[in-house]
């Protein structure tokens, strides 16, 4: 397997506690910093192999946001503008700003947000299979929806497993997830919590559906990508968080979406392997 890319840890002071965040740094001290902000149940191990692409050059941060990972201690208030203040937080203690901002599914809400509500702090911006928001159906509810999307991601945080092994062999099952690494181990591993033989998710719950209603219906953060004040370009998935042929998006609903910055597919690609790919790196080095 690949072996993953060495990391520092940091820690960032928030409202509510400390944000940890991994740092991947640069050959060159006065490299571009890039910013990369996670998914919904993620952790800030999901940008290791970006990491691994982009080779040393760039500065590449990347928080566990709270109710995650390191970070699952810093409570509440949770919500997609707080996630946006905590990103902001975070370039401001860094001193880096403006910085180049990505963020994959949920996380591209939050960084569109933050370019939204801190534009001091963004230079561009990349969204990754997220960040545009449809209207739902009549008559159907928020928690089912979340539900049908997330799916075995929200099953998974009810769910406790005797051994380090046993997570594996749950990951390892995921259709998104064929082609295991080293750094798609390490990256699961991050969100284990507890003692054997009862290990959880880190993910709180709570942060989890009230983060993930708002992508459904929030105003502010489904207006973001329409006001953004710097450059920007939305990257999307060919297929589905279950590596389903539906993604998220398609041609039919970009086009529909009618969306003021460009838009374009990285075919071959799901919903958790387009961060992994040279698409994703080329434009954060660009």
């Amino acid at each position: 397997m690949t072996e993953s890319t060495p990391y520092q840890e940091l820690t960032v002071p928030v409202p509510g506690g400390e944000l940890a965040v991994l740092h991947w740094p640069a050959a060159d001290p006065g490299a571009p910093v890039v910013v990369a902000v996670h998914g919904i149940t993620a952790n800030a191990l999901a940008w290791a192999a970006a990491a691994r692409l982009l080779a040393g050059r760039v500065h590449l941060y990347a928080p566990d946001l709270r109710g995650r990972a390191a970070s699952r201690t810093v409570g509440g208030p949770y919500g997609l503008a707080r996630h946006a203040d905590d990103v902001a937080l975070l370039i401001a203690h860094l001193g880096a700003g403006p910085v180049r901002l990505v963020g994959h599914s949920m996380g591209a809400w939050v960084c569109a947000l933050t370019a939204v509500r801190h534009p001091e702090a963004v230079e561009r911006l990349l969204l990754v299979d997220g960040a545009v928001t449809f209207p739902l159906p009549e008559g159907v509810a928020e928690d089912d929806v979340l539900a049908a999307v997330l799916g075995p991601a929200l099953a998974r945080l009810s769910m406790t497993f005797p051994d380090r092994e046993a997570y594996r062999a749950f990951w390892r099952q995921h259709p998104a997830m064929a082609d295991w690494t080293a750094e798609l181990d390490a990256y699961t591993q991050r969100d284990l919590v507890g003692e054997e033989p009862e290990l959880t998710s880190s993910c709180v719950p709570e942060a989890v559906r009230l983060d993930g209603g708002q992508v459904l219906v929030d105003p502010e953060a489904a207006a973001a990508v329409r006001k953004l004040p710097c450059p920007a370009e939305l990257l999307w998935a060919e297929r589905g968080l279950l590596d389903e042929p539906q993604g998220l998006y398609d041609a039919g609903r970009i086009a529909l979406a009618d969306l003021p910055i460009p838009a374009a597919p990285v075919p071959g690609t799901n919903h958790y392997s387009i961060i992994a790919t040279e698409a994703v790196a080329q434009r954060l080095l660009g």
